[in-house]
């Protein structure tokens, strides 16, 4: 069994990679890294190191690349493949969208008996999958779009696994937390698909994928933020200092209130999920680096990412928002100089001002409640 997988980073190989291999697949990635691409080619294995006290090592053998920059080769690739997924930045869907609809046209065009296909974007976003389904459709003609309505499916999918920035002398090498969720949606699949081990698939992913967004990603990046302001470096580091621990664990509250009323979750339950989401975090044997985990301010600023969509639900439930506020004030002072959406940030607040740079990239008025809210944080936060 052949997959094609679009990114050959930490999280391609040390989480979509290694659970696709363990299935039984071969796995074909596809990569702009030609440093990568040549490893991979050259010795078709490598091995992933899980971050707990004994630091279990797995070797993943039968594993190849291929340039994501050479479009005949990533097309063909697509025509062969058995199952395609991806970990590149919901961001650069856009930019593998090419291949992929090529690949499909040469695929659809034999004439032969169609297989069908499951292509799975595995990306921190709602909806990736459609996402990268619509950026497709936008470059197939419509002959080719009728057959790929019929034999060709995009599931969305909810992915949760912490694989920090890291060096090591082997560039193949990866280390990864013991805990990961691959959960797919069941229903947007063919009616008779082959299971992949270790995948969960469900009838109604919403449920998943924002309680996942909504705690696991709504408080890794309140913990980079708030850390960051309190000039702390790691995650661990931060969460250590039980003001930002607090401050992490309020967010979290009122996102649980928000998932509780919406989807009907069991409050003890969800009580459980948080501690363990906040166990993750202060993992021992993990370094996360607050300026990985915060990156990119401005999509996570935005009117459907983790800060502003629970934010706006709490406050049509009438539910606080405090805490929320308070990552998003944290997230206007992330001024990291490498990261172009950080500078961006500053430059729109110094340029118009907190309220309106808030207003123009979370979408709510000035005069909003919660971005009030927010502008009181960040005026404290700069005394």
């Amino acid at each position: 069994m052949k997959a094609l997988h679009f990114g050959a980073g930490n999280i391609g190989r040390g989480f979509i990679g290694l659970i696709l291999s363990r299935a039984g697949y071969n796995v074909v990635f596809s990569d702009v890294n030609q440093e990568l691409v040549k490893a991979l080619e050259q010795r078709g294995e490598y091995t992933v190191e899980l971050a707990n006290e004994a630091k279990d090592l797995e070797t993943v053998t039968g594993v190849s690349a291929i340039d994501g920059t050479n479009l005949d080769t990533v097309a063909q690739n697509v025509a062969e493949a058995e199952l395609i997924t991806t970990a590149v930045g919901v961001g650069i869907l856009k930019h593998i969208a090419p291949g992929i609809a090529k690949g499909l046209t040469t695929r659809l065009g034999t004439g032969d008996v169609f297989q069908p296909l499951h292509i799975i974007a595995c990306e921190n976003a709602i909806g990736a999958s459609t996402q990268l389904k619509e950026h497709v459709y936008g470059l197939l003609d419509e002959r080719t779009r009728l057959l790929a309505d019929q034999y060709v499916y995009f599931p969305d999918s909810a992915v949760d696994r912490i694989v920090p920035i890291q060096h090591h002398e082997d560039p193949l090498h990866v280390q990864v937390e013991p805990f990961y969720e691959w959960v797919v949606d069941r229903s947007q699949m063919a009616p008779a698909f082959k299971p992949v081990e270790g995948v969960m698939y469900v009838d109604d992913l919403e449920p998943y994928i924002e309680r996942k967004l909504f705690t696991v990603n709504t408080g890794h990046c309140i913990a980079a933020y708030i850390g960051y302001v309190n000039g702390y470096d790691t995650i661990q580091k931060a969460i250590a200092d039980e003001k930002v621990k607090s401050i992490v664990y309020g967010a979290l509250q009122e996102t649980g209130a928000v998932l509780v009323k919406r989807f009907g979750f069991n409050a003890d339950d969800h009580q459980l999920y948080i501690a363990k989401i906040l166990e993750r975090f202060v993992n021992p044997y993990l370094t996360d680096e607050v300026t990985r985990v915060g990156r990119s301010p401005l999509r996570k600023l935005s009117p459907n990412d983790r800060l502003v969509r629970p934010a706006l639900q709490a406050y049509e439930y009438g539910t606080e928002t405090t805490h929320l506020a308070m990552g998003m004030a944290a997230a206007c002072k992330f001024d990291i100089s490498e990261d172009p959406e950080a500078v961006e940030l500053q430059t729109t607040i110094q340029q118009k001002g907190i309220e309106a740079a808030l207003s123009q990239y979370t979408s709510m008025d000035e005069n909003h409640p919660v971005l009030k809210q927010a502008v009181a944080h960040y005026q404290q936060m700069q005394k």
